[in-house]
């Protein structure tokens, strides 16, 4: 069995009237919502099993989604009465995720057609990895991620001081999209928690994170400007049909 979970259960109020009424992985990249973009890739990537963290407007995912039959994979929702944060979303299905070695987490407001394959083989050639997470350049960003000679993760920062912005030695940021270890769910406190602000500050302590480079688009839909660029590029076939696009997309 090979899954992943995508994190739906955000408010997106960054971007205002747009999500006043529609939950953020349902606005429609073209003639589809982005959150079916991103089922669809990871079917490609040989993913059979999705779980979806639902809490604003969850109805209108589960009624366009159903059981994902659809969509050829099989998909499983885990309501949230409160939000629990990314890392304590994982956590509460833990008795689901632990059925796999490994499993792909995703944020549910990017857009990206990067092949999954690639990080889940490269998490499995590194023999003590929990967590490999897919990093691009960018000059400025919340986080700060440097990686020695083999993409072992050296020092994770998020939201970095001014004074942690000058020191750093690399333009490594984080991407939002992961791949762990079962042993994660070990790892990750009860209750409410965060990947990059509870978690992988710890896995660097044990040597246990990874850093896979990009290798294809990937834009998270932050803002409403982010939004319609991304509209702009689907319909101009730079998405999901060119990969390896300038770090301007990222």
């Amino acid at each position: 069995m090979t899954q992943a979970m995508i994190l739906c259960a955000g408010f997106g109020t960054r971007l205002n009237e747009l999500t006043k009424n529609t939950p953020k992985p349902m606005l429609k990249i073209g003639d589809k919502p982005i959150l079916e973009h991103t089922i669809i890739n990871l079917k490609k990537s040989g993913i059979n099993r999705i779980i979806i963290n639902l809490h604003y407007l969850a109805d209108q995912i589960t009624s366009y989604f159903g059981d994902g039959r659809k969509w050829g994979v099989e998909i499983v929702y885990s309501y949230e009465d409160v939000p629990l944060g990314t890392a304590g979303a994982v956590k509460k299905v833990e008795n689901i995720l632990s059925e796999s070695e490994n499993f792909l987490v995703l944020y549910g407001d990017i857009v990206t057609n990067q092949d999954y394959r690639e990080l889940m083989d490269f998490h499995k050639s590194k023999k003590d990895a929990i967590a490999s997470i897919i990093v691009h350049e960018r000059i400025k960003s919340n986080s700060i991620v440097e990686m020695d000679d083999d993409n072992k993760v050296v020092k994770f920062l998020e939201r970095p001081s001014e004074n942690e912005i000058k020191d750093k030695k690399q333009n490594w940021v984080n991407s939002g999209l992961y791949c762990f270890n079962k042993e994660i769910l070990s790892i990750i406190p009860e209750g409410k928690s965060d990947f990059p602000k509870d978690v992988f500050s710890k896995l660097v302590e044990l040597n246990a994170l990874y850093g896979f480079p990009l290798t294809g688009y990937r834009c998270a839909i932050d803002s409403s400007e982010r939004y319609f660029m991304v509209r702009l590029n689907y319909d101009k076939g730079l998405i999901f049909d060119t990969r390896n696009l300038s770090e301007k997309w990222h």
